[in-house]
C-alpha cells in the first residue's frame, strides 16, 4: 500500500502528522536531496514538498517528473504562497489534457 509524505521546514509540515501523513522535516539542501531520493524510491505515491524547499531542489525533483509515481506536489509553507505549486499543477494538467484548462488553449 502506498503512503503519502510531506517534506519541508518543520514549522510548515508538523500539522500534517495529525492527518496521518508521514512528515520529514528538512533543515538544509543536502539533507533534502538525500531524503527526497530515499522517499521517492520507497513506498510513497505522493510527496508534498513546500514551495521553498522545492525551489532549492529543482534539479532533484526533475528526476521524477516523467514518472507516474511518486507525484511530487508543491504546497505553500508558513512563509506564504509563491504560486509555484499552482503553476506546477496547471502545467501537469496541460500536459495530460493537451490544453490550458483555465484559458481554453489554442
Amino acid at each position: 500500500m502506498y503512503k503519502i509524505a510531506v517534506m519541508g521546514a518543520y514549522d510548515s509540515i508538523y500539522g500534517f502528522a495529525a492527518l496521518g501523513l508521514d512528515t520529514f522535516p528538512v533543515s538544509d539542501i543536502q539533507e533534502g536531496e538525500k531524503l527526497l531520493r530515499r522517499i521517492a524510491e520507497g513506498d510513497y505515491a505522493v510527496i508534498y514538498i513546500t514551495e521553498a524547499l522545492a525551489a532549492d531542489l529543482k534539479h532533484e525533483i526533475s528526476r521524477y517528473q516523467e514518472q507516474v509515481i511518486p507525484a511530487i506536489i508543491q504546497i505553500p509553507g508558513v512563509s506564504g504562497n509563491t504560486g509555484a505549486g499552482i503553476t506546477g499543477v496547471k502545467k501537469s494538467v496541460e500536459q495530460a489534457v493537451g490544453s490550458d484548462i483555465l484559458f481554453g488553449g489554442d
